[in-house]
């Protein structure tokens, strides 16, 4: 079994893939604080939970967007399974083709979605990371990576919307009935979710134009499931798109 692991600023994501299927997926809070031997028994017993043993682990792959936790789970790993993990950045091949200023500033998880999206899906493409902040990648009708944005995400703007304003409660990630809310909680919701969504179709729209003609949209990340029905764009969603492109770096650079 392959173990992968993405690091978000939030959470941490992961799965364990077994001869090309996912066996299980889950997920820890991302606690900069904690030390190697803290996350090394949260793995041991998130594994337990799935009935994994360590020694199944035949090897493992990271990609982290907060460097002060990738130290401490790679030696978590290394303690729990014997095996030193792949890292997603400079030295591990990806076969991605990067044409920004500072290729070396694309974030792991951008790369890891990016690689997954054009092994299943045929380029122009956009790919739609949802979590702590939103991030839209776009790839070129020859799967180059050309730029893309990065947004505020979903929570971050329903937390900086309750707690600035001191009338306004907080509220659930449930689907708005209607654009125009007949309370405040549901004039909130349908600002934060459909107003998500609005974004996102103008974002596509205008990339799109500029790319000359239309996209396959991918999405992935734990907020998407909420926001792509409401997107009028066909949009893709993909829960399990970074495990995917994860196990498939891992594969590439272990044949290599």
């Amino acid at each position: 079994m392959i173990l992968t692991i993405d690091i978000g600023n939030s959470n941490i994501v992961l799965g364990g893939v077994r001869e090309n299927e996912i066996a299980f997926e889950a997920r820890l809070r991302t606690e900069v604080t904690k030390t190697s031997d803290q996350y090394c028994v949260d793995l041991k017993i998130l594994l337990d939970v799935y009935g994994v043993s360590p020694e199944e682990i035949e090897g493992s792959i990271i990609s982290s967007v907060v460097p002060q936790v990738l130290n401490s789970f790679q030696t978590a790993v290394k303690k729990l399974t014997g095996k030193t993990s792949l890292v997603v950045g400079p030295g591990l091949k990806t076969g991605l083709d990067i044409r920004l200023e500072n290729p070396g500033q694309t974030g792991a998880d951008l790369v890891v979605a990016d690689v997954a999206a054009l092994r299943e899906h045929k380029p122009p493409l956009i790919v739609i990371d949802m979590g702590t902040a939103t991030t839209m990648s776009v790839l070129d009708q020859n799967g180059a990576h050309i730029g893309g944005c990065i947004i505020p995400g979903v929570r971050i703007s329903m937390d900086a919307l309750t707690e600035r304003t001191a009338l306004l409660p907080g509220l659930q990630l449930d689907q708005p009935k209607r654009a125009i809310g007949r309370n405040t909680v549901d004039a909130m919701r349908s600002g934060i979710m459909m107003g998500t969504a609005c974004m996102l179709d103008g974002m596509i729209e205008r990339m799109e134009q500029e790319l000359g003609g239309k996209t396959t949209v991918v999405a992935t990340g734990g907020i998407a499931k909420f926001i792509v029905p409401l997107c009028k764009t066909p949009v893709i969603y993909d829960k399990d798109l970074l495990i995917k492109g994860l196990a498939a770096l891992y594969r590439d650079n272990k044949r290599k």
